[in-house]
């Protein structure tokens, strides 16, 4: 088996896709190239063809590139998946993250600056295996409120209900969970759990503390645990009643 990191290029515009996978080759990447979302579907389910990452058109024929990637996290493959798409509007871009992207980059783009989204993506998940592996035996159950919370497996329930959470979810909750107690402030969440510049202007952030706080608070307009610090950023508390904090 190769060292060389292999990245599957999702997309149907043949020019564009050969373009891809010859830079990623010459970055010192494994590269295939396939042009619908069903044969990227089959591949990543065959274990032998070890695929790292995904680069993945959204107006694919057949099935969009956010059924691809619904399908690619309901199955449990945790690899780093990069949207392109020549769709700027932030209900798409919101769309892909909550099926599970990690990045959003559209079209038409600079080269080098694609091969730098993937060399750091690529990154991130190497770190974060290797951090996961050093801190999850402290909390491989994670007791919040009403919820149990596995972050070794993924699994959470809420009373005992089993709930699904994105890639992006479990990202986010999980860097509040590391940073307990600190303010955290929004740019910063950009960069660390969006990997996006923390200058830009976005909702994201936002709409996705409302879906935490109406999976994890008893009452999501009022919350206890996912506080807002105004002008400041965010805060994770785990036990209110002895964190003393006020939120505003």
């Amino acid at each position: 088996m190769s060292d060389r990191k292999h990245i599957l290029v999702v997309e149907d515009e043949v020019h564009l896709a050969v373009g891809i996978r010859f830079n990623l080759e010459a970055e010192g990447y494994r590269a295939t190239a396939v042009g619908d979302g069903a044969t990227a579907l089959k591949m990543l389910r065959d274990e032998n063809a070890d695929i790292d990452m995904v680069v993945l058109d959204l107006m694919l024929p057949g099935m969009s590139g956010y059924e691809v990637c619904e399908a690619m996290r309901e199955a449990g493959l945790d690899i780093p998946v990069l949207i392109l798409s020549a769709r700027t509007l932030t209900e798409d871009r919101t769309r892909g993250f909550n099926v599970g992207a990690d990045q959003y980059l559209t079209k038409p783009f600079d080269l080098d600056e694609l091969i730098s989204r993937v060399n750091n993506l690529l990154l991130l998940y190497d770190r974060r295996a290797k951090g996961k592996a050093a801190h999850q035996s402290e909390r491989k159950q994670y007791r919040l409120g009403r919820a149990e919370i596995d972050f070794e497996h993924f699994l959470a329930t809420v009373d005992d209900e089993e709930i699904h959470l994105t890639q992006l979810e479990w990202k986010l909750l999980d860097y509040f969970v590391t940073n307990e107690g600190r303010v955290i402030p929004r740019n910063e969440l950009l960069e660390e759990v969006w990997d996006m510049p923390g200058s830009i202007s976005t909702r994201a952030v936002d709409q996705f503390i409302r879906r935490l706080r109406k999976i994890f608070e008893e009452d999501s307009s009022q919350p206890r645990h996912f506080l807002t610090i105004r002008d400041m950023g965010y805060r994770f508390v785990r036990d209110p009643d002895s964190d003393g904090g006020s939120t505003s």
